[in-house]
């Protein structure tokens, strides 16, 4: 089975590769492809995973290239990764937003917005050549925005195109852990759009424990969520929310974190990738440790200036790994073998919530089998929640509609009506901004 890596070059690719080593199983992938167009990344980490390889037996067969038709011909399942722009453009989505005032956080605010902007033509085009090369793969998508970018997908290859995210997953992971449950054994009821969601409850053996959680002001402050909410909000919600509604929850508090901080996380991932990438280039140089060591600070750093604001104090060791990769195995497995399973992941809404429609792609708990994802019905959200639902889903249609017309007026439409941008003129200065940093954004006129 090939599976073809797009951003194949990108730091996290090894995390996926470790888990295909992991698998033993009829049916595993035995070729990976690694698609990139800096030819240098690709050497970098293809000489992370050779270190990964050379221990384990009939280890899948790894290849690389920058054609990208080359890539996709074969595939049976295809990662889509990439970062448009690199991290440079990141750090810029961050300063120019940080200057007007608002966020300019990866995946949300006025920084996700121009993420979207300049990623959604990109893979836009990658879907079209799927459709015409690789018709019978499946596309697992990581590219961020992940819920904008697949939709955006999907209008291409339908239910075809999956995206992923390994937040949900860790949220139900650390719901479960702190009721002393076993995650694998519990439901998770999660809905909302990406890094936009809630968990309402987490049955075991058909019993909601969530309710025994919020009565229970100790054991709801000892974990990760309830340190970096507060007991007090999370009581008043009656769920647990997505760590990524923090910049929503408490947003001024995180902006003025933001504008504090020595460097921005964008600048300072670049930085630190910049010394790996560097440090690659030496023959001697021992990749797999070195991988290893830059990983391990990354994570450790992870939403580091949010922790700080709510006093939430250093990430639990259990928690420094995302698993995003294993939810990425899971998936190909059910898929592939037609190993039913249930996984939280972004597909079309397929009337699973009425506020939307069918086609919007949201994150809900699926069942997957060799037919694909299957969106489980769930009950509706609150009025809250579903109106920030509504809200941020209709930031992304415009986003979509901009990425596709190349219209200015659509793409500051779609940074005033998003509810981190308190004003239509900072609207206009933040697209301004964008296009003056940013060469992919020439197109909107």
């Amino acid at each position: 089975m090939k599976l073809t890596i797009l951003g194949g070059g990108g730091f996290r690719v090894p995390l996926v590769y470790g888990a295909l080593l992991k698998d033993r199983g009829e049916g595993r992938v035995t070729e990976v492809v690694l698609h990139d167009l800096d030819d240098s990344r690709l050497y970098a980490v293809a000489r992370v995973l050779d270190e990964q390889a050379a221990a384990v037996p009939d280890a899948p067969r790894v290849t690389a290239t920058t054609d990208l038709d080359e890539a996709l011909r074969g595939a049976d399942f295809i990662f889509s990764a990439i970062r448009v722009g690199g991290l440079e453009g990141r750090a810029n989505d961050e300063r120019v937003a940080l200057a007007q005032g608002v966020l300019g956080q990866e995946t949300v605010g006025a920084g996700g917005i121009a993420y979207g902007l300049r990623t959604v033509p990109v893979a836009v085009d990658i879907a079209r050549r799927v459709a015409r090369l690789a018709p019978d793969a499946w596309v697992i998508n990581f590219t961020n925005p992940a819920g904008l970018v697949t939709e955006a997908m999907s209008r291409h290859l339908g239910d075809r195109v999956i995206g992923i995210c390994d937040s949900p997953v860790g949220l139900g992971r650390r719901i479960a852990r702190v009721l002393g449950a076993n995650p694998k054994e519990a439901w998770i009821d999660y809905v909302g759009l990406n890094h936009l969601g809630w968990v309402r409850g987490l049955r075991v053996a058909g019993r909601d424990e969530l309710p025994r959680l919020l009565a229970d002001p100790d054991l709801l402050g000892s974990f990760e969520e309830g340190k970096l909410f507060g007991v007090d909000w999370l009581q008043s919600l009656g769920a647990i929310p997505n760590e990524y509604l923090h910049y929503y929850y408490f947003n001024r508090e995180a902006v003025r974190a933001y504008q504090q901080a020595e460097k921005t996380r964008g600048a300072f991932l670049a930085d630190q990738q910049a010394r790996f990438y560097e440090e690659m280039k030496r023959p001697d140089a021992a990749a797999l440790t070195a991988w290893d060591r830059t990983r391990a600070e990354r994570e450790a750093t992870y939403m580091a200036e949010n922790r700080e604001t709510a006093g939430a104090g250093e990430r639990d060791a259990d928690d420094l790994s995302g698993g995003y990769e294993k939810v990425a195995l899971a998936l190909m497995r059910a898929i592939a073998r037609d190993e039913r399973t249930t996984l939280i992941l972004n597909v079309r809404n397929q009337g699973v919530l009425s506020a939307l429609d069918t086609d919007a792609v949201i994150e809900v708990p699926c069942l997957v089998d060799a037919g694909g994802a299957h969106p489980v019905a769930v009950a509706p959200l609150p009025e809250h929640a579903t109106g920030l639902v509504c809200a941020v889903k209709g930031v992304e249609r415009e986003v979509l509609a901009a990425a596709e017309s190349g219209s200015r007026t659509t793409a500051v439409k779609a940074f005033a009506l998003h509810p981190l941008v308190d004003s239509v003129n900072v609207a206009r200065r933040l697209v301004e901004g964008y296009k003056d940093v940013h060469p992919g954004l020439a197109y909107l006129k």
